[in-house]
């Protein structure tokens, strides 16, 4: 018990503070300058020129619209001579952020439900009733098998089906592509964004651009970087279009640019490369004269767009300023810790350099002697209040950046407690000189031969 409470007693009433010990060591002095000029370099280099430490970040709010442009004419034995437009092969009119534009499909026409053979294959191929399970309905097949094993075409035979009549056959996919004049489409971009903490917004058609610019331009990245309109040819298969908005609101809103990129989202590996592209049905439903309901069933194969937007937006702020300078100027404190545990620890002389480093002092107000030279003490009973630190926060991901500042900014707001002491101590007390005369100390360089001096 008496144990515990010496501790405790230690604990409370002993106060500790660095003691200043100027060593004149020229590679160990050195050795700091060049560790304080990386770690000054780091600063001022990593965190507040090429990071922006001084500026508050907000991510992008943002709205896209496309719109493609384009006619074409096919002719063929199905469809004769027939003119293509925006309402044929954007399919459907408007999606959110992204536009699909047909360049392929199978047709099947005139199609009404009714009784008709499958499309032969291992599953359909039948010779009589027997190989035919009536009420089946597997997830590949037309429509639900009748149990009959009817003629498809000459002495091939397959199970009957009800369905929408004829079945598609998507076997063989139209080469050429039946609209491959898609290449020579375009496709307008408008891009509204907004950065609501700093109340920003801005779109991708620059103010300096006229309508007579917009009826001509075509994105380029050399040339023409910044034109909203761009021909499907010249982007191909890539079907991610990519708007970059990456803006330091404490220049000009005008240098605050849209930067587009391009990429391809499904698979390139042709070797592994299982049901490659994009493609869906959908049907136009009509009545013929007599009434009855058919459909023209499409199967449309095409380029789908993804438009990504993503950027931040940086501010002045002084808040992460002051957080980013509080952390560079701790991080410098890691110069002196270095030096201290190379000279304490690693150096042949160690053993000389904690003698004039560390020294214990009593408290000259607790302890003294009186006329007599008889040594007295002041035993003081202290009372307060124990604060107990309640740690809280949010979900988060692992980064060096942030974990380093707030380090940083944890150590040197620590340091404030030593600096208050020190101040106190040192320039508040009334044996203020005798503190500074314990605390303070030169000491030479002992390999430099000055090390069998004594302790003045």
């Amino acid at each position: 018990m008496a144990g515990c409470c010496a501790v405790l007693g230690a604990f409370l009433f002993e106060y500790d503070t660095p003691r200043i010990v100027l060593i004149r060591s020229r590679k160990v002095g050195l050795m700091k300058r060049t560790v304080q000029l990386l770690i000054l370099a780091y600063v001022i280099g990593w965190v507040f020129v090429w990071e922006k430490g001084y500026q508050e970040t907000d991510s992008v709010v943002s709205s896209v619209t496309a719109k493609a442009k384009g006619v074409t004419m096919t002719n063929t034995s199905k469809l004769g001579l027939r003119i293509w437009d925006v309402a044929d092969y954007v399919i459907p009119a408007q999606e959110e952020n992204s536009v699909f534009i047909m360049t392929n499909m199978i047709i099947t026409m005139n199609q009404t439900q009714g009784l008709c053979p499958e499309i032969p294959d291992k599953t359909t191929v039948c010779e009589t009733d027997a190989n035919c399970t009536a009420g089946s309905a597997g997830t590949h097949s037309s429509g639900v098998a009748t149990g009959r094993c009817v003629s498809f075409s000459g002495t091939l035979k397959t199970c009957e089906v009800a369905a929408w009549c004829p079945v598609e056959n998507d076997t063989e996919l139209p080469k050429p592509a039946f609209l491959k004049a898609a290449e020579n489409f375009t496709l307008l971009i408008k891009n509204n964004i907004w950065y609501p903490k700093f109340n920003f917004s801005k779109r991708n058609i620059l103010p300096n651009i006229t309508t007579a610019y917009l009826k001509t331009c075509i994105y380029d990245a050399k040339t023409d970087p910044f034109c909203p309109i761009f021909r499907l040819g010249t982007i191909g298969g890539i079907m991610g279009i990519q708007i970059k908005w990456d803006c330091n609101l404490d220049r000009a809103a005008s240098l605050c640019l849209p930067r587009y990129s391009f990429r391809r989202l499904d698979t390139r590996d042709v070797d592994h490369n299982v049901s490659p592209g994009y493609n869906f049905r959908f049907a136009k439903y009509y009545s013929d004269p007599n009434g009855a309901e058919r459909r023209t069933l499409i199967k449309a194969y095409g380029i789908r767009f993804d438009i990504i937007v993503f950027g931040k937006a940086g501010k002045f702020d002084i808040i992460p300023t002051m957080i980013n300078i509080g952390s560079g100027l701790a991080l410098l404190g890691v110069a002196t810790v270095l030096c201290d545990v190379i000279v304490l620890y690693c150096m042949k002389k160690r053993y000389y350099y904690r003698e004039k480093k560390y020294k214990y002092v009593e408290d000259y107000e607790q302890y003294y002697s009186d006329p007599n030279g008889a040594e007295r003490r002041t035993l003081i009973k202290a009372y307060g209040i124990r604060f107990d630190i309640i740690v809280f926060g949010k979900a988060g991901k692992f980064d060096i950046i942030p974990t380093m500042i707030n380090i940083g900014s944890g150590l040197a707001l620590l340091g404030v407690a030593t600096v208050l002491c020190d101040v106190i101590v040192l320039y508040c007390m009334k044996k203020r000189y005798y503190y500074r005369e314990k605390k303070y100390k030169y000491v030479e360089d002992y390999e430099q031969g000055l090390g069998n001096q004594t302790d003045q």
